[in-house]
């Protein structure tokens, strides 16, 4: 697909657009600003929660939205939430109109990628312009973002490198996007050549992010932590970079560094909810009371109405007030959470939160009653929680005397991730710390073993020709073992084979799909994702129609894929 269209050649009559403002006089100058360009279907919202919901029935071609918007949503809220919900056309535009100069309001908004930041007041020829700019850079890549919406990474990577012999004026943004989708496809090798590719032309900052992310997945940590540094030295507004290497410092053990960068990127940006969280998190750990529980209650305070909000702060102050031995409030706020987010996984984290209180405030009568309700949840044969809440309930099960139901969450951590060494060495700490080291070892090296047993039992089964048993058994396999990645691939892999095999069958490709989505949702940026979705297209019928549906399937059955695994063109 080619796309050189003039400026002048846009017709902005049949196109629909959305005006988000809580002032009803600036709705009607956009309003009439629009209609002397041509446009005939304008909407309206005069807040951020009226504005979700036009967002959520029509797909709109261009949305102009104020930054502040009075009660509920800001327009940064509203932006991030139709990023992730994919409510906007790919080639859609999206224009932050505001009166807001501050650079934390600057800044936040352009963290979630709006097309263009204009400042109030607007006249007509700029709107004209910047409608005009944005909207031909972007109908470059509509081809390619849907490509990405069949998530089929590689030919959306292969579609940017077509286009930029046909749109040379755009090549670097082509480029940039073309790296990110080989990041996503996993292919990290492919991804780096294209950084350099870039660099050797000029010193873009994101291509030496993108570089760091790259050196940080490999596991060349001091030189990532170079790269990002490099970057905030050329340039100390570039936010990611200051997450990058706060994250950087984390995977080096240097708590105290992550934390000091932490604080400069939230002073910088304070309204991100993720941001806050993990500063908050970092100051926890270090003991640092005071700015762990700013933290969190900035958290709290800027996720009310953000599509981020997140349980992980209203646990973690708990934890503050029980280090300030306020046990009134942390257990109000454990009930706030378990009424505001709800789901058997929210009372279970706030009921291990609990006891951690408990035990920390010296409460050992109480900590013990939490831990016996824990036992209790965990013979009810519910589905295991995730690595992070089984470690966090097992330290408590061993401090309040429970030895049984820990030793079987710690085993069943080590069979879901039986090749991760750094995983495996925390579960090894808990042990230690339960002074069961020799114990933990040989409880380690048994659950480990049998993994990689139930894992070969059904390759072999594949390998010998025995395709029914091995599908078979690797469902099983995935029951037992719902996050061990190898166990998921090979599952998928087997799958495919089949089909290769005996020909397409829709029930199986589904299957392959739904294993692939939980695979992507969990460790998102594998090469093999990439490589399967690719061959399931391939084999479709109509080529990436199958596989893209049984996708959307997947996700209406049981929700949006994370935004960590989302795309944007921009």
């Amino acid at each position: 697909m080619t796309t050189n269209a003039a400026e002048g050649d846009i017709d902005w009559a049949e196109k629909r657009y959305l005006i988000i403002d809580d002032f009803v006089g600036i709705r009607q100058l956009l309003r009439e600003s629009l209609r002397n360009l041509g446009a005939r279907h304008i909407d309206q919202a005069s807040s951020g929660g009226e504005a979700m919901v036009l967002l959520s029935k029509t797909r709109y071609d261009v949305v102009l939205c104020d930054y502040n918007l009075g009660d509920g949503k800001n327009g940064q809220q509203v932006l991030e939430e139709a990023r992730i919900r994919n409510l906007m056309l790919p080639s859609s535009v999206w224009l932050m109109v505001s009166a807001e100069k501050s650079v934390e309001s600057v800044m936040g908004a352009a963290e979630h990628q709006p097309d263009a930041y204009i400042i109030k007041p607007i006249t007509e020829g700029v709107l004209l312009t910047r409608l005009n700019r944005v909207w031909v850079k972007k109908q470059i890549f509509h081809e390619i973002d849907q490509a990405f919406a069949d998530k089929d990474y590689l030919r959306a990577a292969k579609l940017c490198a077509d286009q930029v012999a046909h749109n040379p004026l755009h090549a670097i943004d082509l480029l940039r996007m073309k790296a990110t989708l080989l990041l996503k496809a996993g292919e990290v090798e492919r991804a780096g050549a294209v950084y350099e590719q870039v660099l050797q032309e000029r010193e873009y900052n994101w291509a030496r992010c993108g570089l760091g992310k790259i050196r940080l997945a490999n596991g060349d940590l001091e030189e990532a932590r170079m790269m990002f540094q490099s970057v905030i030295t050329d340039n100390r507004f570039y936010i990611d970079a200051f997450d990058q290497l706060a994250l950087s410092f984390q995977q080096q053990g240097k708590t105290e560094e992550a934390f000091d960068v932490l604080q400069k990127a939230a002073k910088l940006s304070p309204n991100s909810v993720p941001r806050q969280r993990s500063l908050g998190q970092a100051a926890f750990k270090l003991g640092n009371i005071p700015v762990a529980e700013k933290a969190f209650r900035k958290c709290i305070e800027i996720g009310e109405f953000s599509v981020r909000k997140t349980v992980d702060a209203y646990l973690g102050l708990a934890r503050v007030c029980g280090q300030k031995n306020d046990t009134k409030e942390a257990i109000r706020l454990l009930n706030a959470a378990v009424h505001q987010f709800g789901g058997e996984q929210v009372e279970l984290r706030a009921k291990i939160t609990e006891g951690l209180v408990y035990h920390e405030t010296g409460d050992f009568r109480r900590a013990r009653k939490s831990g016996d309700e824990l036992e209790a949840m965990l013979a009810e044969n519910r589905p295991r929680p995730d690595t992070e809440t089984c470690l966090d309930m097992a330290t408590l099960l061993f401090a309040v005397g429970v030895k049984e139901a820990p030793v079987d969450l710690l085993c069943y951590v080590t069979r879901n991730n039986h090749d991760n060494a750094a995983l495996l060495d925390d579960v090894q700490k808990i042990f230690d710390k339960a002074r069961m080291t020799d114990e933990g070892l040989e409880l380690i090296k048994n659950a480990r073993l049998e993994a990689a047993e139930m894992m070969n039992r059904g390759v072999l089964l594949w390998k010998t020709g025995k395709l029914p048993e091995a599908i078979e058994w690797m469902r099983t396999a995935r029951r037992a073992l719902p996050h061990n990645m190898r166990i998921l691939f090979n599952s998928a892999q087997i799958l495919v084979s089949c089909l290769q095999q005996n020909g397409y069958d829709r029930g199986l490709a589904d299957e392959a799909i739904g294993v692939l989505m939980h695979v992507d949702a969990i460790a998102p940026g594998q090469q093999r994702f990439a490589q399967l979705m690719e061959q399931l297209a391939m084999l479709a019928p109509v080529s990436g129609v199958v596989a893209a549906a049984a996708a959307s399937e997947y996700e209406a059955a049981n929700g949006p894929v994370p935004e960590s695994t989302r795309f944007t063109s921009n």
